[in-house]
């Protein structure tokens, strides 16, 4: 008998869906400012400074939620808590993480069951806040750019003589297309997850609670 149990606090669902608001407006604003094209004359011609004010507006709610995110990690519940994106430090941790590694490969057909995120994906989401840590690192290194010696420019303008301008926009795009692609398949992965184990796992990122069988608490 499935029990309903409350896993996802507020403070997650806020910086989740936050956290996916953000990298959507980024990614349309970044595309346009890194390639942009004209809509006609006289329609709009302020469209690359909205496009800009909508980037760093959403630039600073993006490191506001990621931190927030990181400092809850601390101070959560225990799904919340950073432990659970590094299961395999335990024996059960990694046995289950090869379980759901084959499943999402296609060469085993049984899955683990936790109340909060599995191995394969608590590891992925892991590499994720990395990648945003490194987004918001080298979005706010070219923003100091615009201003010499102001906040974000002092703070870490002294990257730039150890690597490069433009390695620093080229990595800053092409993770931006690496967190497109998570985008795609976390929608996927969740859908089939709430399809295989009937847990409520896409209803609970908004409600907070799962229906998790008493045995896999």
């Amino acid at each position: 008998m499935l029990e309903i149990h409350y896993v996802w606090q507020w403070p997650v669902r806020i910086a989740h869906w936050i956290n996916a608001l953000c990298i959507v407006a980024l990614s349309i604003t970044g595309t346009y400012i890194g390639a942009p094209f004209s809509l006609g004359g006289g329609v709009n011609p302020y469209l690359m400074g909205w496009m800009r004010f909508v980037h760093f507006a959403a630039g600073y709610l993006f490191l506001v939620s990621v931190l927030s995110r990181i400092l809850w990690m601390f101070i959560g519940n225990h799904h919340a808590s950073w432990r659970a994106f590094l299961p395999w430090l335990t024996p059960k941790g990694r046995e289950n993480f090869v379980r759901m590694f084959r499943y999402y490969t296609f060469t085993g057909n049984n899955i683990s069951h936790e109340s909060g995120h599995n191995p394969v994906a608590a590891t992925a989401y892991l590499g994720i806040y990395a990648l945003c840590l490194f987004q918001i690192f080298s979005g706010f290194a070219l923003y100091g750019q615009f201003a010499p010696g102001g906040f974000w420019d002092s703070a870490l303008g002294w990257i730039f003589p150890l690597l490069d301008n433009q390695y620093m926009r080229l990595g800053h795009h092409g993770v931006m297309w690496l967190l497109i692609g998570f985008f795609i398949n976390h929608i996927y992965s969740a859908w089939l997850m709430d399809i295989k184990q009937k847990s409520g796992v896409m209803s609970g990122i908004v409600s907070g609670y799962r229906y998790i069988d008493p045995e896999d608490v």
